[in-house]
């Protein structure tokens, strides 16, 4: 019933404005001269000084100016707009932008009229420059597909890494692209580009800033022999050197500390949080690759970074998730993680307190993998 009462609104709204360009035209007695394009408006009547050198897909517009009446073709770029006899008189012409995306821009539009005659105009259709929002997985190898998430994914299209190389597009939708990684690939942004503009992400491909965890090299009190270093052909592929598997059943409440230590046993790699982080955690994301070969679907995992001493009640990574045996990287919002303790964090120079822990109800049949925890800036500001 909303949608047939905005119909309606609707159609009303282009009637009067219609009678409104009508009733001009009926008093313009020079009908058979050259078309003119006096100037482009939005249909408010109310809004008569609105004028527009451009407008976005799907908006209904007003084309103003003299010896109209004849228009049979009106085209946007390359795209032919929907021409309604009823709305083209002598002094005016309401036509709504073309929603398919151009290929051949020529900021302009084009007016064929019945003897044949054309008629153009400066006139831009504003398509949004891509948006690039997050990877499935920011840690890919070479060769392998990526995914990357967002809006306005417009073809043609190039997906370029750090380092200038481009990806091979294996497909394209709106909101997802799948690029093949290519050699020579180096940490850092990837940078979106089609017709309509360009954008370099926030996130890095391969992030290696920040690192606060990672087991390259081994360091900590606990657990070593949770770090694989030579995958087998069992165990998941490597994204980035040694990585952290926990393939075992943890009974509920089952103390299992999987990595971590004091600053002085984790080693450089403690100190490693920025100090805005600290200050201003809301400008940060707390990172790292995950894969899953059988479920989290029980138990809670525990996380300490940023302590200065170990904290039994830290920051509560429940599940469920299932990546399916595929690395997905996952992010926490670094504030949402601060607000878990009971006092703001502060910054230590001589390093952190680091700790994975699984500790929480329910019985966990585990075969989950870690690697690249990081703490990094939300928005990439070069």
């Amino acid at each position: 019933m909303k949608n047939i009462f905005k119909t309606l609104l609707t159609l009303v709204a282009v009637t009067l404005t219609v009678c409104i360009y009508s009733s001009c035209s009926k008093n313009d007695k020079d009908e058979t001269g050259t078309p003119t394009i006096s100037y482009i408006r939005i249909t408010d009547p109310s809004s008569s000084d609105s004028l527009l050198v451009s407008a976005g897909q799907g908006n209904l517009i007003a084309i103003v100016g003299t010896n109209l009446q004849n228009a049979r073709e009106i085209w946007f770029n390359d795209r032919k707009a929907i021409v309604t006899t009823t709305y083209v008189t002598n002094t005016s012409i309401l036509v709504s932008v073309p929603s398919e995306i151009p290929v051949d821009i020529t900021n302009k539009i084009r007016i064929i009229f019945a003897d044949g005659k054309t008629l153009e105009h400066d006139f831009k259709v504003s398509i949004a420059e891509p948006v690039i929002s997050y990877m499935d997985c920011e840690y890919v190898p070479t060769g392998e597909i990526a995914t990357i998430n967002g809006n306005y994914f417009y073809q043609p299209l190039t997906v370029t890494f750090a380092g200038g190389v481009e990806g091979e597009i294996e497909s394209i939708t709106d909101a997802i692209i799948k690029v093949r990684v290519p050699a020579g690939a180096q940490p850092g942004p990837i940078t979106v580009k089609t017709n309509f503009g360009e954008t370099k992400s926030d996130l890095f491909f391969r992030d290696n800033r920040n690192i606060i965890l990672s087991s390259d090299p081994f360091t900590g009190w606990w657990n070593s022999s949770f770090v694989v270093s030579s995958p087998g052909p069992d165990d998941p592929i490597a994204i980035n050197g040694n990585y952290i598997r926990v393939k075992r059943v943890i009974g509920a409440w089952g103390w299992t500390e999987v990595a971590g230590g004091p600053p002085d046993a984790m080693g450089p790699i403690s100190k490693n949080i920025p100090d805005a982080a600290i200050l201003k955690p809301e400008d940060y994301n707390l990172k790292f690759e995950v894969n899953t070969v059988k479920p989290y679907n029980n138990n809670t995992i525990r996380f300490n970074f940023g302590l200065s001493d170990f904290n039994n009640d830290a920051y509560l990574w429940n599940p469920p998730i299932d990546t399916k045996g595929k690395w997905q990287t996952i992010t926490i919002p670094f504030d949402e993680y601060a607000d878990a303790f009971k006092s703001p964090l502060t910054v230590r120079p001589n390093g952190y307190y680091t700790r994975v822990l699984f500790l929480g109800p329910g019985e966990l049949d585990a075969d989950i993998s870690f690697d690249n925890f990081r703490v990094v800036p939300k928005v990439n500001k070069d």
